[in-house]
């Protein structure tokens, strides 16, 4: 059960959701989603909360690509009438999206990440319930939620998404962080830590 879980939660960890893209944002935003905007002050204060909690750096650029991810998530939830529970979103937080229960203890101890833990947690389970799934319990939850990443592509299409230059740019439904240049291109480390995602991922399927 818990293999299974954590691959859940690498749908949301590895695939990003698709929204439009444009040129840039005004001064001391970082992205700016339909009419919410995300602060560059809140990607560094996320950054740094996760970055502690993990004991290992956060790059803002993986920061905003999830606090997008997550907001795209949540408008498409709102839209559709998908009903999110506190109790959903704690369950899907400590046992599918959280890498470890140590992890998840400290995710929980700063406002920050603890935010941006749920958050993936309710996109985890906004993904699913738009395949038709009811939960992260579904034996076929993780089927359900690559179903659900087609279904909130298609549906989030038409929000308008805006990337400040120095994150990258949003491009295929993805940061593209190369983009703006060598300070924001994947580490090895980030590199390692996706592909393992992707393992598990895979790993969970099979």
């Amino acid at each position: 059960m818990s293999t299974r879980l954590r691959a859940l939660g690498a749908v949301v960890a590895t695939v990003l959701l698709t929204g439009g893209c444009a040129a840039g944002t005004h001064p001391g935003a970082a992205a700016v989603i339909g009419d919410t905007e995300i602060s560059i002050g809140d990607v560094d204060k996320t950054s740094r909360a996760v970055g502690a909690a993990l004991g290992e750096a956060y790059p803002d650029q993986a920061a905003l690509n999830g606090m997008v991810s997550n907001e795209l998530a949540a408008q498409v939830g709102k839209q559709k009438a998908i009903p999110v529970t506190d109790a959903e979103i704690a369950d899907a937080a400590k046992n599918a999206v959280a890498p470890s229960p140590e992890a998840y203890q400290k995710l929980q101890a700063d406002p920050a990440s603890r935010a941006f833990l749920d958050n993936l947690a309710a996109t985890l389970i906004v993904t699913i319930k738009l395949a038709g799934g009811k939960g992260i319990h579904d034996t076929d939850g993780q089927q359900k939620a690559q179903e659900g990443l087609q279904a909130l592509n298609a549906a989030s299409k038409d929000i308008k998404v805006t990337v400040a230059p120095r994150f990258g740019q949003w491009s295929d439904g993805r940061l593209d962080t190369a983009i703006s240049g060598s300070l924001s291109k994947e580490s090895d480390q980030t590199e390692a830590k996706r592909k393992a995602a992707e393992a598990a991922q895979q790993q969970g399927q099979g």
